[in-house]
């Protein structure tokens, strides 16, 4: 799809599921995109917290104890002549995880051409979020001139990264590692970094947070009196009545709780949208107080 005057997703395919959902935020076109969903052991989710309190979190969600479906999500953004990919999603090269890597079919079916994109976002180094770039199908779609942007302590750190207070699965970070290097190695000549903050098109401010990777950005998004903010992983399910619990891909669980904290007080007092990436999709909502917690409030859909 060229950058013209028809709205993003308008020109894509029916579909019975739908995997594409449209907001406006102003002048600034948003689309979520599912990337699909993939599979996490459960306790990836809160390691910190007590087991029987987290085992009634999942019950009382009717979720299971063992293995659970991620959502995954990315964000198509329109912003003056900028379409902007936020996050690529996790690629197709992980026969594992057959329900994910679904970005560049995605994409097709909310009839956006990958030659449009004339920036992509990386709000971190996981595979889950650069994956997608590494993809035969897309990859050799995307325009010569394309500008990644990524914080500067994100590229440093997979340089070589600390794993020390993570807690995964034992084969994910030889694989996190590997997958970080090859998008590095890959895109290098592409890549823009910014040290604390940097506006990519108008209304649209990347700003590091660190916290799950030491260069974890989000996404703000401001036009007239609406704003959205694109969280990343600094929010998870769990985040919203459960701030501290720690997450296992989190690099540093203290400081990442406190993003957490921060920016959901924030978002509570501004009133302003919540996209985040492992919420379940669309995964649009606002963030209201809940005591010394809070609670996630899903967007009614508007179509």
């Amino acid at each position: 799809m060229s950058v013209d005057s028809v709205a993003l997703g308008a020109r894509g395919l029916d579909e019975l599921v739908p995997s594409r959902y449209a907001v406006q935020v102003g002048d600034i076109e948003v689309l979520v995109i599912s990337d699909g969903v993939l599979p996490i052991t459960a306790r990836t989710q809160a390691t910190n917290a007590d087991a029987d309190e987290y085992g009634q979190w999942l019950d009382d969600r009717f979720l299971p104890h063992d293995v659970l479906d991620w959502p995954l999500n990315v964000v198509v953004v329109r912003s003056g002549d900028r379409t902007i990919l936020v996050d690529a999603g996790l690629g197709v090269e992980f026969p594992d995880f057959p329900k994910a890597g679904q970005t560049v079919h995605r994409l097709e079916a909310a009839g956006i051409d990958p030659a449009a994109i004339t920036d992509v976002v990386i709000t971190h180094m996981h595979m889950d979020h650069v994956g997608g770039l590494l993809t035969s199908g897309l990859k050799e779609r995307l325009r010569p001139d394309l500008r990644i942007h990524a914080a500067t302590r994100e590229a440093e750190f997979w340089r070589a990264p600390d794993f020390t207070h993570t807690d995964m699965p034992a084969p994910v970070p030889p694989t996190l590692r590997r997958v970080a290097t090859q998008f590095l190695d890959q895109y290098h000549g592409q890549l823009r970094t910014f040290e604390t903050e940097y506006e990519v098109a108008p209304g649209v401010l990347i700003a590091r947070t660190g916290g799950h990777t030491p260069g974890h950005s989000i996404v703000r998004l401001a036009s007239g009196a609406d704003a959205l903010t694109f969280a990343g992983d600094a929010v998870f399910a769990p985040g919203f009545d459960n701030p501290e619990w720690q997450n296992g891909f989190e690099h540093d669980p203290v400081e990442a709780a406190r993003v957490r904290i921060a920016l959901l007080r924030e978002l509570a007092a501004t009133g302003e949208s919540l996209v985040a990436t492992h919420l379940p999709f669309p995964s649009v909502c606002r963030v209201a107080p809940h005591g010394d917690v809070f609670r996630c409030v899903p967007a009614t859909w508007d179509y």
